[in-house]
């Protein structure tokens, strides 16, 4: 089977060390990507840890397809213990910054340790003199560690300025906190290519709880993978000939159909349907659009760089759940206004769904839906805890009760734009999901209930298809595949690409979110944690099949046998 190759980098940042430790066996089991990440989390991060204290570590892994030049594969995986959800939780971006990473030699970045002062680090391949063989040199990751005093409170973009102005290395070789990292906003994200996020979870909260402002990635030592391309598998060539209306106007395409058809949460789900959806939804986004935007080696240039004349306001995006929540849920029904939100959320470091689904409670509690001033101000003072945006950087779970208002949130997770109370099935997948209220933990159930292909309505028989939707996204994060690929890198030519049949692939993907089950139980969730904020028909009974499908126990933790076979596979 294809995996990817390269050693674990272990950076403690309050030791000032770097140990590089060979990963071969949880490879060889694990392929990459998230399925490493998860085994070496599970492994490594005591269950008892504190999100925020040193010894929650961070893991920036890729995928054997980051060894490549095939569309839909310029992303990477980030997995660690979350400050929002209290659980381990695995986020993925896409940009430039994969091919740079896996040029310094390694397959997987762990950060450990908290430093005195704020960091940037530095991790280049370079020759290693200590470890010549035969008078040949070996090339080895080498980092640097630099002290930034100058860069706290720095945004993400001055954080890219700084870094090329010293170090000559633009944002595609960055990951970086914001000004919400350093302040441990629990919905942080950590940021690359400037308006890329490793987006839900707050793991930026964990990189600035280790005072760590950026960490940078260079070097030309990439691994040799050999990956199996025959002709009729030319997914680059297909990617550039599409005419999706997704390469047009990104995930903003759909967001008329579905507040006509299904239900598109407005002002703090309130209501179901926004009356200016058309004012922000994709017609209003491609007209702003001013030039195609990819990721790295993708022909499908499905990214949307958008520019206001008249403001001058020039950023990336929104996507359709930047508009959910910073547009209909907020009241809000201008796209300049939430060009500013999204912009306001990259530049500070924060997830735009948590962010934009907290401001919208903090509007319903103040009457103030349609105050985009008020909106824009509350948004800038979350990411610096400043008056009442200390309260509202907790996340919703935590504050609602002081905010008065009731909390739209699952494992202390903002429900993304998907409305579970009328897509059931994936209502039932927020419940059980090990990282909450996200769309992306699975999402091959919602887009058949969009479809009609599954009857939306109802969560009793849905459990089988929703676990070989968890298992099926839980490998792609490890491949890595785009979600936005599946049209084109399908099941049969994954099977061809990683030399493996399907069911194998998808065992991975068991194994992963079985070991993120594992390790939220040893934290105290179980059953009473796969909850929602609204009732749904029959829940408890889909519930009890979802865990019968998985082979758990009722009380939703995962039996000894099933670990004993984990690590037997791990073996």
């Amino acid at each position: 089977m294809l995996r990817a190759k390269g050693p674990l980098l272990t950076i403690d940042v309050g030791e000032r060390t770097a140990t590089e430790t060979s990963i071969d066996d949880h490879l060889e089991s694990c392929v990459g990507g998230r399925a490493v990440a998860t085994a070496l989390a599970h492994d490594r991060i005591p269950f008892e840890a504190d999100p925020f204290g040193p010894e929650n570590r961070l893991y920036l892994s890729t995928g054997p397809l980051q060894q490549s030049q095939m569309s839909f594969t310029g992303r990477m995986n980030m997995t660690g213990l979350s400050p929002l959800t209290d659980g381990l939780v695995s986020t993925n971006a896409g940009g430039y910054l994969s091919r740079n990473f896996v040029d310094t030699g390694i397959s997987v970045l762990e950060v450990a340790g908290e430093s005195d002062e704020l960091l940037a680090v530095h991790v280049t391949d370079g020759v290693d003199e200590s470890h010549s063989s035969g008078g040949e040199t070996a090339s080895r990751p080498r980092v640097e560690f630099e002290a930034v005093p100058e860069l706290e409170g720095a945004t993400v973009r001055e954080t890219s300025d700084y870094v090329e102005e010293h170090h000559g290395l633009g944002p595609e070789h960055c990951v970086v906190v914001g000004p919400a990292g350093e302040n441990q906003v629990r919905f942080a994200s950590v940021m690359t290519y400037d308006h890329r996020a490793f987006g839900r979870g707050g793991l930026g909260a964990v990189l600035g709880s280790k005072n760590v402002k950026c960490v940078t990635f260079e070097g030309e030592s990439t691994p040799s993978v050999e990956i199996p391309n025959p002709p009729e598998m030319d997914v680059h060539s297909e990617a550039a000939q599409s005419e999706d209306l997704m390469r047009r106007q990104g995930t903003t395409g759909n967001t008329e159909m579905i507040n006509e058809a299904f239900s598109l949460p407005t002002r703090y789900f309130a209501e179901y349907e926004f009356e200016h959806a058309d004012a922000i939804g994709g017609d209003a986004v491609e007209e702003k659009k001013y030039k195609k935007g990819a990721c790295s080696a993708c022909a499908y240039a499905c990214k949307l760089p958008t520019r206001d004349e008249e403001s001058g306001l020039e950023t990336e995006g929104p996507e359709f759940e930047t508009v959910y929540a910073f547009g209909s849920m907020q009241g809000v029904g201008d796209i300049v206004d939430v060009m500013k939100s999204n912009d306001l959320c990259d530049t500070l470091g924060m997830d735009t769904i948590s962010a934009g689904v907290t401001v919208a409670a903090y509007l319903a509690s103040e009457d103030e839906f349609g105050n985009v001033e008020l909106a824009h101000d509350v948004t800038e003072r979350i990411a610096y805890r400043e008056g009442i945006g200390d309260l509202l950087a907790e996340g919703v779970e935590r504050c609602h009760d002081e905010l008065g208002v009731d909390s739209y949130a699952v494992k202390g997770l903002e429900l993304a734009a998907h409305d579970g109370r009328v897509l059931n099935g994936q209502g039932l997948s927020y419940a059980v999901a090990n990282r909450g209220g996200d769309h992306m933990y699975e999402s091959r159930v919602m887009s058949a209930e969009y479809g009609g292909r599954i009857d939306p309505e109802g969560t009793l028989g849905k459990a089988e298809a929703l676990v070989e939707g968890e298992n099926e996204a839980a490998f792609r994060d490890t491949g890595i595949v785009c979600a936005f690929g599946s049209g084109y890198v399908t099941d049969e030519r994954l099977e061809a690409l990683f030399d493996a049949d399907h069911e194998d692939l998808l065992e991975i993907g068991a194994r992963t979110v079985e070991l993120e089950r594992h390790f939220n139980n040893q934290r105290g969730f179980d059953r009473e944690d796969d909850r929602l904020p609204y009732e749904l028909p029959d829940l408890e009974a889909a519930i009890s099949e979802y865990y019968e499908a998985r082979g758990w126990n009722d009380d939703g933790t995962v039996p000894s046998s099933a670990l004993d076979s984990v690590a037997t596979a791990d073996d």
